[in-house]
C-alpha cells in the first residue's frame, strides 16, 4: 500500500509539474503573437482619415482660383484624368483638425479654398530644427490636389512645413504662388506636349528649403520670382524660351544653380553677390558691365530674351 501511494504521488507531481510547464508555454506563445501584430495595431492606432473635396465640373466655366493652405503634409498637384475642374483627396493623421473648404462659382469663374491649420501653431523655430534633427522622413498629412485641361488657374499655396511637387503637365496655369516656412518643393512638367497659355507669373518664396524648378521652358513664365532665404535653387534653363522671360533668384545663406540653353540663345544675366560667395561662371559668356554677362546669341531687341537676376549673400553661384 505503501508503494501505491507513493506512486500515486508521484503521478500526480508530474501531472502537476506538467501544467506548471505548459502555462508559460502557452503564455509564451500569446505574447510570440501580440509582438507579430504590434507593427500592424500601429496601423490602426495611427490609421489615417481620408478627405475628399471637389468642384463639379460645369457648362461655362473658364477660370477658378484655389488657395490652398496646409501645414506638416506632402502635397502632390497635376493634372486628374476627370474634368472636374478641382478635386483634392487627403489623408489626415488627426481627425481633431479638419480642412475648412469652401467653393463658389460667380459667371464663369470658380473660387475655392482649403484651408487646414494646425491648432500648435509651430513657428519657425520649431520647423527649422524639426527638418534639420528629424530622423523621420514623414509628415503627418498628404494631398493630392487633381486639376484639369480646359481652364485657366490661379494658384495660390501656402504649405507651412513638408514636401511639395507640381507637374503642370497639360495645364494652363496663368498664376502659380507657392509659400513656405520650410519645404522642398519641385516644379516641372512631365510631358512634351505644350502648356495652353504661357504662364503669366511664378512666384517662390521659402524661409528655409529647397526650390528645384526642371524642364523650365516647358513651364514657360514671362515673370519667375524665386525667393530663399536659407536653402538652395536649381534653375533648368537647357532648351531656351520660346518667349520673352524674366527670372529673379535670390538666396540669402545657400546656393544657386543654373544651367543655361545653348551659346546662340539671347541670354542676359546679372549679379548680385558678396565676397561670401563663391561664383562659378562659364568662360563662353561675354562680359558687356561690371557682373553682367551675354552669350553670344544675345540682342536686347530679341523677343525671345531670357533676362536673369541672380543674387547669393552667403554660398555659392554656378552657371553651366
Amino acid at each position: 500500500m505503501k508503494s501505491q501511494s507513493q506512486a500515486l504521488a508521484f503521478f500526480i507531481f508530474l501531472k502537476n509539474l506538467f501544467w506548471l510547464l505548459a502555462y508559460p508555454i502557452a503564455m509564451f506563445k500569446k505574447l510570440c503573437l501580440v509582438f507579430f501584430l504590434l507593427p500592424f495595431a500601429g496601423g490602426w492606432v495611427h490609421a489615417q482619415f481620408v478627405r475628399e473635396y471637389r468642384v463639379a465640373a460645369k457648362e461655362g466655366i473658364e477660370k477658378v482660383s484655389l488657395n490652398f493652405s496646409t501645414y506638416k503634409s506632402q502635397t502632390k498637384v497635376k493634372r486628374n484624368a476627370g474634368i472636374d475642374p478641382v478635386s483634392i483627396h487627403g489623408h489626415l493623421l488627426q481627425a481633431n483638425i479638419l480642412p475648412d473648404f469652401r467653393s463658389s462659382i460667380v459667371k464663369n469663374a470658380v473660387n475655392a479654398s482649403l484651408v487646414h491649420k494646425n491648432i500648435e501653431s509651430d513657428n519657425l523655430g520649431k520647423s527649422i530644427t524639426t527638418k534639420l534633427f528629424s530622423t523621420s522622413n514623414g509628415f503627418d498629412h498628404s494631398w493630392d490636389v487633381g486639376l484639369a485641361s480646359g481652364y485657366a488657374y490661379n494658384l495660390e499655396f501656402n504649405l507651412g512645413m513638408g514636401t511639395a511637387d507640381f507637374d503642370l503637365a497639360q495645364l494652363a496655369i496663368s498664376t502659380l504662388k507657392i509659400k513656405s516656412a520650410s519645404a522642398d518643393v519641385s516644379i516641372h512638367n512631365s510631358s512634351t506636349t505644350s502648356k495652353l497659355i504661357g504662364m503669366d507669373t511664378l512666384l517662390v518664396t521659402l524661409n528655409m528649403g529647397i526650390v528645384d524648378l526642371s524642364q523650365a521652358q516647358q513651364v514657360q513664365a514671362k515673370k519667375v520670382i524665386i525667393e530663399v532665404n536659407y536653402g538652395e535653387i536649381n534653375l533648368n534653363y537647357g532648351l531656351g524660351q520660346t518667349s520673352k522671360a524674366q527670372v529673379i533668384a535670390a538666396v540669402g545663406g545657400g546656393t544657386i544653380y543654373l544651367k543655361l540653353p545653348p551659346d546662340s540663345n539671347p541670354v542676359k544675366i546679372r549679379l548680385k553677390t558678396t565676397p561670401l560667395c563663391r561664383t562659378s561662371v562659364p568662360d563662353h559668356l561675354r562680359a558687356i558691365g561690371e557682373d553682367i554677362f551675354v552669350t553670344k546669341g544675345y540682342a536686347a531687341s530679341d523677343p525671345r530674351l531670357l533676362e536673369f537676376i541672380l543674387d547669393v549673400g552667403v554660398g555659392a553661384l554656378t552657371i553651366e
